[in-house]
């Protein structure tokens, strides 16, 4: 079988074909699985069976693989249909490699076939267990270690999802202690090292040292308010320090190696220098956040500097909106670059540097038409070994117009470690460059590029992502053919965001099918449309540095991304009051002469930080869903013998008569309010709004159905055929007097509602919000 034909197999169990290529080189991992394919029909076996056959190729252990047919089976029956009953599964056969025969009624009890574990159960656990820890909670709050619940109630439900566990943990601990404060956020104070005591004091340690390794395997694998922030982030990675960029692995050591590295040094004192390069052809978006904060989040935790560099050596896609908006996005994620340049800056010397190749024989003008040399196995070129001479004047023909385009190309002498033999370092374009003019015809291409201009800056650290691990020996024999300094390139993992596109060329599409207005679209992941929906950029910054930067490529959900906005969000954004959804409220016995106004803090837990005044009148407006007329169980707001309590005010309201329209729909609720301190005690207390202003609101829902709408195993008919179409909800709401006069991309929690900011929309007549994110995760969406 074929590289390429195991490839295809390994794509059966639905991973991507970069998944699927770096699979096929483990041997062990890609045997395995091919004879697990030979067990499992894909097409009758229940869904996410692929996905468990690769995890269970990934564990299983030499020992036991003579039950690998018994394994798959059980997951083709859907017997083991989670990594957790997969791995029980394992642990249950090494625990009895010795015996003769697997005893399949302790098996699946070993591994928990057919239990199932409902929400009502993982609530209850988590309260039984939250109530041991209680006390403790209340005195800790946020810096309580709630690994400890989650491990008891994951002791006591063995088989329940880990997410639901947790999720239930968060919310539960949200309802006892309210939103976060900024001392909870703030950094957890260095203790003092204690003297060395007896047995005690041993153990002590030891109990620490696992509640430790508890705590940050749970906050800062599993959630985002846990995590160390970019600059801590930063000055952990492993990388070499400035002019120690031998001792790299990989690096290439030539004869003149130290004397380039001591000039190197002197130019940058010794100082870290990274750089973020990105094409002016498009907006950002969220995954160059991560490269962002990695570039610059570097150089500033190593007391360096960072270069904006625009790649501009496409002249016909780029544009000089691009150019504005990559720096606005840059500096609105709080970075200053120390040096704006441009790949265009450096075009007489790229040049020079070409001439220089084709003089040592290590490039040459090649004829071959570019859909003759795409792809992993294009022929050589027959004119590879053409005369010195004769490539230096078609170069300079290529250079002074004479040849057409697409005629010839500049080919460097290098294979790639994927395969790609002699990677093209110019074309030619007939296009004027936006800085260069008509000057010149030809341009150099990324692959040419991107080494000399990191040389040329003395760039120390060239940080990109992993696809272009396969580009780093032919970054170090560029720099190596030229005799210049050569910088150091590590690789990290991208950041994929799932139930979204980032293309340039969809989210055009995007666009003109009228599925979203703009590139700022909130609905989209690119950072003008974040920041138009209100996130905060030091919420992506936490987001970031939650992931951590490792080599693996991986996606992740959106609810990742809202977890680390309400974190910023719940400390930063006042409190108001805002009804969507409004019904209309009297006040039959309102004694007042005029509107009473009270005085609300902003933070209702710090309310040194300020306040605003809130109107209370005989009229006001309420969410219809907090009135019922024929309540269901367990409902705890207003109905005709159920009174609720008025947030922020000193009333309590109970209904004295419901009035309807023609079609029977509640239209007004006369109501008789009573003191709180007097009245029967409320099972709830809800919000309100008298004299309201009204105001627009923009409820927006996820895009794409499908976690990988461009994946065409899982969306055949396209991303375009994914696209829901509830995803944009706009209400009148009737709003609180104090938002009037609050300006362009302010946030506010509208309270028991959501985190909304003030869309760029608002003019002096209509304040327009967008719905950030909810107050809470929807673990049904």
């Amino acid at each position: 079988m074929t590289p390429e034909e195991i490839v295809e197999k390994l794509k059966l169990l639905g991973l991507s074909e970069q998944k699927a290529k770096e699979t096929l080189k483990n041997v062990n991992v890609t045997k395995i699985l091919l004879a697990a394919l030979n067990e499992v029909d894909l097409q009758k076996a229940p869904s996410g069976a692929g996905i468990l056959l690769y995890h269970l190729a990934t564990k299983i252990k030499p020992q036991i693989t003579e039950n690998l047919s018994f394994l798959c089976k059980n997951i083709a029956e859907g017997k083991l249909d989670s990594t957790l009953r997969v791995d029980a599964a394992i642990e249950y056969l090494l625990n009895t490699v010795n015996e003769s025969s697997v005893d399949v009624g302790k098996f699946e009890e070993a591994c928990g076939v057919g239990v199932s574990i409902t929400p009502e159960q993982i609530e209850q656990a988590v309260e039984k267990h939250m109530a041991q820890y209680k006390q403790e909670l209340i005195d800790k709050r946020y810096r309580f270690n709630s690994g400890i619940v989650m491990q008891a109630v994951r002791a006591e439900l063995k088989w329940a999802d880990g997410k639901a566990i947790k999720s239930e943990v968060e919310i539960q601990i949200l309802d006892l202690l309210g939103p976060k404060t900024e001392a909870d956020l703030a950094p957890v104070p260095k203790t003092e090292k204690k003297t060395k005591g007896g047995e005690g004091a041993k153990k002590s340690k030891k109990e620490n040292q696992h509640d430790n390794k508890v705590s940050e395997k749970i906050e800062l694998s599993e959630s985002t308010g846990g995590a160390i922030s970019m600059m801590d982030l930063m000055k952990k990675l492993p990388f070499h320090a400035p002019g120690e960029n031998y001792k790299s692995d990989g690096y290439v050591v030539t004869p003149n190696t130290k004397r380039l590295l001591e000039e190197h040094l002197k130019i940058t004192r010794g100082k870290v220098r990274t750089r973020f390069p990105p094409e002016p052809n498009g907006i950002l978006h969220i995954g160059h956040a991560k490269a962002i904060n990695i570039n610059f989040g570097y150089a500033a935790a190593h007391d360096g500097v960072c270069f904006l560099r625009y790649d501009d050596t496409n002249p016909e896609k780029e544009e000089e909106k691009f150019f504005i908006g990559i720096k606005d996005m840059v500096e609105w994620l709080g970075y200053k670059p120390y040096k704006i340049t441009h790949s265009s800056d450096y075009f007489d010397q790229l040049y020079e540097w070409a001439v220089q190749l084709i003089k040592k024989d290590n490039a040459y003008v090649c004829h071959q038409k570019s859909e003759e040399i795409k792809g992993f196995n294009p022929p050589p070129s027959p004119w590879r070994n053409r005369p010195i001479e004769e490539s230096l004047q078609l170069f300079e023909d290529m250079k002074n117009g004479k040849i057409d385009e697409g005629d010839a190309t500049l080919r460097m002498k290098i294979t790639l470690e994927e395969g790609k033999q002699d990677p093209v370092a110019y074309r030619i374009k007939f296009i004027p460059h936006h800085r260069t003019g008509s000057k010149w015809c030809i341009y150099p291409t990324y692959d040419y590029t991107h080494c000399l201009c990191d040389s040329i800056e003395h760039i120390t650290h060239s940080l990109c992502t992993k696809e272009f691990q396969s580009r780093r020996s032919s970054y170090y024999w560029l720099c190596n053919a030229l005799d210049i300094y050569c910088p150091v390139q590590w690789e990290y993992g991208r950041l994929n965001v799932n139930y979204t596109v980032v293309s340039k060329r969809k989210i055009a599409k995007l666009i003109d099918e009228g599925v979203v207005n703009d590139w700022d679209d909130p609905r989209l992941y690119t950072l003008t449309a974040l920041r138009r929906r209100g996130v905060p950029a030091a919420a992506v910054n936490s987001f970031c540095a939650a992931l951590g930067v490792t080599g693996a490529v991986g996606a992740v959900d959106p609810v990742m991304l809202d977890a680390a906005v309400r974190d910023v969000l719940n400390v930063t954004a006042p409190r108001t009051m805002v009804v969507l959804e409004p019904l209309k409220i009297t006040i039959t016995n309102y004694s007042g002469n005029g509107p009473i106004v009270y005085t609300v803090p902003d933070f209702p837990t710090e309310p040194e930080r300020g306040s605003h005044k809130v109107v209370f009148n005989k009229v006001l407006y309420i969410e219809y869903s907090d009135f019922k007329e024929q309540p269901e169980k367990g409902y705890r707001r207003l109905t005709p013998t159920q009174c609720v309590g008025l947030r922020h005010s000193d009333f309590v309201i109970k209904v004295s008569k419901v009035i309807k329209d023609e079609s029977g729909k509640v239209i007004e609720v006369e109501c008789e309010a009573e003191n709180v301190t007097s009245a029967e005690k409320p099972k709830a207390f809800i919000h309100w709004v008298a004299d309201p202003i009204a105001i627009e609101a923009r409820l927006y829902e996820p895009l794409f159905k499908h976690k990988n709408p461009e994946d065409t195993s899982e969306v055949p008919a396209g991303f375009l055929s994914d696209c829901r179409e509830d995803t944009l909800k706009v209400v009148t709401a009737l709003a609180d007097q104090s938002l009037a006069g609050a300006r362009v991309y302010d946030n506010f929690q509208f309270e028991r509602i959501g985190f909304f900011s003030i869309d760029p929309d608002t003019t002096t007549d209509k304040m327009v919000f967008n719905r950030t994110v909810s107050l809470k995760e929807d673990t049904g969406k």
